[in-house]
């Protein structure tokens, strides 16, 4: 089997579970963000090894993937389906907040706004965290065309917090101090 199937080729491109779109409808875009947010995250991962950030960030991938696979499907019982299959839960959400919480503990408060940058690896986090925050604005308004489960929406939000802890733990963890605004 060839990687390129030519069926792209002028500008849609086929659903999972059935049918085509254009390659510019909204759920191409929200599945797209999804699949670069799982990009950043993979690069994030590869830069540096951060063990305590890294263990964290690992089982994420795997998340986005069924979430992306969701997007992709227009079949609301497949979407469930998806949804299942990453563990994509309130359970689930409840271990990003732990996450967060637990990072939180390490970190002076916030008294300012954090500029994106530092070490390696916290500049790749804070431009994950930014993929995430499109890719939540994607999913929220193809929401406004076509029932999305609301899970979507919270995890997608919960995980650009936890990518913003991560972001400044690695700064800490890496003596990359933070620049403040």
């Amino acid at each position: 089997m060839k990687i390129y199937t030519k069926t792209g080729d002028r500008g849609d491109t086929g659903l999972f579970g059935g049918g085509r779109v254009a390659k510019s409808h909204p759920r191409v875009e929200a599945y797209g963000d999804v699949d670069e947010l799982n990009a950043s995250i993979g690069m994030a991962l590869a830069i540096e090894t951060v063990p305590r950030i890294d263990e964290v960030l690992s089982p994420i991938q795997p998340d986005l993937f069924a979430i992306g696979a969701l997007l992709a499907t227009p079949d609301l019982a497949k979407m469930r389906q998806h949804l299942e299959k990453a563990n994509v839960d309130d359970a689930r959400i409840s271990q990003l907040e732990r996450a967060i919480d637990a990072c939180d503990e390490d970190l002076e408060p916030l008294k300012a706004f954090v500029m994106p940058g530092g070490t390696k690896k916290a500049a790749a986090l804070h431009v994950a965290r930014t993929v995430c925050r499109r890719a939540e604005r994607r999913v929220v308004l193809l929401g406004q065309e076509t029932e999305i489960p609301e899970l979507v929406v919270i995890y997608l939000n919960r995980l650009s917090d936890l990518l913003f802890t991560l972001a400044r733990l690695a700064n800490k963890l890496g003596a990359g101090g933070e620049t403040t605004w």
